[in-house]
């Protein structure tokens, strides 16, 4: 099967302009003959990178309270039909879609953002939100804390099975195994975009799962910031002489660890791959974490996929 990344920039909190970008990206992928695609975290409407360049912590500020209602406002509703142009060129293209959101969450009464990495199958059905658990340092000035029940695995590319997870959640191991119990043998990561994140971690849960491992990132430089940015003046005086924030850095490894792309940096673009699945079933004749290499009488995991929610309601009555 081909799969595909798509490492491009977003135009930093312009919501339809960036998802513009996402649908090319596409449709370019099916076009080489993609069956799945994956892009960075919260490549919509992009990663906050203003926090740790801008007094992200400062408290009360004018400055952080100005981007934050920026970001807000450009923030994914998924049930207002934000994604409805990439659903339908994934059920037009038939290609299955993962793609980093700043979620605004009705179901968290819309004015909190959670990263979220969306799983739409090649019907053009979103098939999992999945918020991330832990927003990273200073994630968690912009980010709330995600749950479990985004958690799950997708048989929609049979014989392979996708599972995605964002950022450092690939960090953690027992939200690793989470994706390994349900039968993930291709395993999506996410990331805002930097071959520092992506060039080791990528090939050792490649290795550690006996599985193909998509490690997705974004760029993003100067050029991306646009004119109506808030304080963009103060942003771009923090860059470097290149304007260059992020540098990529997406990677494709394989169930034994070698490379099937090394990481890519500096260019943006469709990044095809080629994977074939008996090599899952070569790497797992002396080793599979949640088959026969398992002891669930000895070391085993739970999992809550409960969506959770700040009410929940027993009436008859009608919701807004």
């Amino acid at each position: 099967m081909r799969v595909a990344i798509g490492q491009i920039s977003p135009v930093l909190l312009d919501r339809d302009a960036t998802l513009g970008c996402v649908t090319e990206a596409i449709a370019e992928a099916a076009d080489r003959g993609a069956k799945l695609i994956a892009f960075g975290e919260a490549l919509v409407p992009g990663y906050p990178v203003w926090l740790s360049r801008t007094g992200g912590a400062a408290f009360d500020s004018d400055v952080q309270k100005d981007i934050h209602a920026a970001y807000l406002e450009s923030g994914v509703d998924i049930d207002a039909g934000h994604l409805g142009a990439v659903t339908s060129v994934a059920r037009d293209r038939e290609i299955a879609v993962v793609v980093g959101v700043a979620e605004r969450a009705r179901d968290r009464g819309g004015h909190s953002l959670f990263c979220s990495a969306v799983t739409i199958s090649p019907a053009g059905e979103i098939a999992s939100v999945h918020r991330k658990l832990v927003p990273t340092y200073e994630e968690r000035l912009c980010w709330s804390h995600g749950d479990g029940a985004g958690l799950v695995s997708h048989g929609f590319l049979e014989p392979f099975v996708v599972g995605a997870l964002n950022c450092w959640e690939n960090w953690m191991p027992l939200a690793r195994a989470a994706m390994q119990a349900q039968g993930v043998n291709l395993h999506v990561a996410i990331w805002p975009g930097s071959d520092a994140n992506t060039r080791d971690i990528t090939r050792f849960v490649a290795r550690e799962s006996r599985s193909f491992v998509v490690s997705a990132s974004g760029t993003m430089l100067a050029e991306d910031i646009p004119p109506g940015f808030p304080h963009r003046d103060r942003l771009l005086a923090t860059l470097s002489d290149d304007g260059a924030i992020h540098n990529g850095g997406s990677a494709i490894a394989g169930p034994d660890g070698a490379w099937v792309v090394e990481p890519v940096v500096g260019t943006r673009g469709v990044v095809v791959a080629d994977l074939d699945e008996q090599r899952i079933f070569r790497e797992r004749q002396n080793f599979d974490p949640s088959g026969h290499y398992a002891r669930p009488e000895v070391l085993r995991l739970m999992l809550d996929r409960t969506r959770q929610l700040p009410i929940t309601m027993t009436d008859s009555g009608p919701s807004t």
